[in-house]
């Protein structure tokens, strides 16, 4: 799925008024059965997208619950080069995958070797939250070269003049953290949030989604009213792993 075709994706998934929802899961944390399972699952509820997350052993943006989550993956031998192979072997799924991972296992990877991979096993973006926009250079040229949709990330502390700059740059969708700090689950948001979504609305060309302390559908309906949806991160990690499927199916539904 090409990054504009991702874009659009996401556009026709707009048509019926319905916001975006997109669950965050970590890749193989349970093992790859579970992972299969997982997806189909999340695909059969309607999700947008389904972001993958890479364990990794040193998360800077990543919460308590998915960092266990993450070390569960890695104990069981989990790589990026495992998930790549998998997703390859995965030909059931139809929604999009979107890989979040650090920058060191795909430079361990490859970093030519990583983007024309992504293309082969059909996935569709990459989040790389430790990349900041002036280094991005080391990794845009291979995404775009194998048409894999490079999601920029923008934080509620940046500057106006970056926020556009980001807005312009991103693909497949915006990616808006509406809070400081790492992901994890949040009584509230600060009040300036609205205004930041509003703001990034304005000047994206592509779906902005707000993402990290979603916690419950309340929340993610107050923010997506400001916005295109929600990326759910650790509230989706602990329920699967909990085995409360219904739990998942009832949050997604009152999101949306």
């Amino acid at each position: 799925m090409c990054k504009e075709k991702l874009n659009t994706y996401l556009k026709k998934k707009q048509a019926n008024g319905k916001k975006l929802f997109i669950p965050y899961i970590v890749a193989g944390e349970d093992g790859f059965d579970a992972l299969k399972e997982r997806i189909l699952f999340l695909q059969e509820c309607g999700v947008s997208a389904i972001e993958l997350g890479i364990p990794f052993s040193d998360p800077v943006a990543d919460g308590p619950t998915i960092q266990q989550a993450g070390l569960r993956a890695l104990k069981r031998g989990i790589s990026l080069g495992k998930v790549l192979d998998f997703l390859g072997e995965f030909s059931e799924r139809e929604v999009p995958i979107i890989l979040m991972t650090y920058l060191n296992p795909v430079y361990a990877y490859g970093i030519d070797r990583f983007a024309e991979k992504c293309a082969e096993v059909g996935v569709s973006g990459v989040i790389i939250p430790d990349v900041p926009m002036e280094e991005e250079a080391l990794i845009a040229d291979s995404l775009k070269t194998n048409c894999i949709a490079f999601i920029r990330l923008v934080a509620l502390t940046s500057t106006e003049d970056r926020m556009i700059e980001l807005a312009k740059r991103s693909e497949g969708f915006l990616y808006a953290v509406s809070v400081t700090g790492t992901t994890g689950a949040r009584a509230a948001h600060q009040e300036n949030v609205y205004s930041y979504l509003d703001k990034l609305k304005q000047h994206s060309q592509v779906p902005v989604l707000a993402g990290f302390g979603v916690s419950n559908a309340e929340q993610a309906r107050s923010l997506a009213a400001h916005c295109d949806g929600v990326i759910v991160g650790s509230s989706i990690v602990n329920l699967l792993h909990q085995g409360k499927e219904d739990d998942i199916k009832q949050l997604i539904q009152d999101s949306l």
